[in-house]
């Protein structure tokens, strides 16, 4: 049986979503839960894999298990097993035997918070990007709407990016804020690596009053990876929904 798993965890302890030879990987975690529960080792397919420290709130992932197992339970059964970690399977569903979390994605929605404050934020101390000087919300909006659409982002590629094309489909990008809170927000179908993170220190470079719109649209157009502002931290940054056809 194939089941499909909506997944919430801290990225902080671990070395990304992606299982490694050496140090601990949040699918690794899982596929460990499974074989502990089942007896049996199963591969957990992820539809992102997000990097070392970046956090999920509704990360999905498929999995097959031999046994017979209902689908209610199967969240409950690997809570059990994940204990300690900070991890957390939030809903268990049979999927149809051709799903797969990855390739069977329309959308995927990440959001990267910032606490935009002089004092350090404490409670929320590997959850967020501190930025001290005052940023300008607006202006990062709007030089968010020049990423939005269908573009070569190869100046918001990582080096080590193994994706086939830089041309990826911006469908919303938003910067929001909230008192001392501001959330930027963006959905595509998927991301090349590093992307949002990329996105979102050049953003910061507007809101500091460092660069333009137009300087965003520049240094998109120009193809250039060396173009990029600061790439912002893993702390900030959510998986927040992965979306399938109906």
């Amino acid at each position: 049986m194939r089941f499909k798993l909506t997944i919430e965890y801290d990225g902080a302890p671990y070395q990304g979503w992606q299982r490694l030879a050496e140090g601990p990987s949040v699918q690794g975690a899982l596929e460990d839960a499974v074989e502990s529960l089942t007896g049996t080792r199963s591969d957990v397919i992820g539809a992102g894999r997000t990097d070392s420290g970046v956090h999920a709130v509704g990360q999905v992932a498929h999995v097959d298990i031999e046994k017979p197992f209902e689908a209610r339970r199967l969240a409950d059964a690997l809570n059990a097993h994940l204990t300690p970690h900070p991890i957390a399977v939030l809903k268990s569903e049979e999927a149809e035997p051709d799903f797969h979390a990855r390739f069977s994605a329309v959308r995927r929605a990440y959001k990267y918070r910032i606490v935009n404050r002089r004092a350090p934020a404490v409670l929320a101390r590997g959850k967020v990007w501190r930025v001290p000087r005052p940023l300008d919300a607006k202006a990062m909006h709007d030089a968010a709407q020049r990423l939005i659409g269908q573009h070569d982002f190869t100046t918001f590629r990582d080096s080590q990016c193994q994706a086939k094309s830089p041309i990826k489909s911006i469908d919303l990008a938003e910067i929001v804020r909230e008192d001392e809170m501001i959330d930027c927000r963006f959905e595509a179908q998927s991301f090349l690596h590093r992307q949002v993170r990329s996105m979102v220190g050049t953003l910061v470079e507007v809101g500091l009053g460092k660069m333009s719109a137009d300087d965003v649209a520049t240094v998109l157009a120009a193809a250039d990876r060396s173009k990029c502002g600061p790439v912002a931290p893993a702390d900030g940054l959510y998986l927040m929904r992965v979306d399938y056809a109906k």
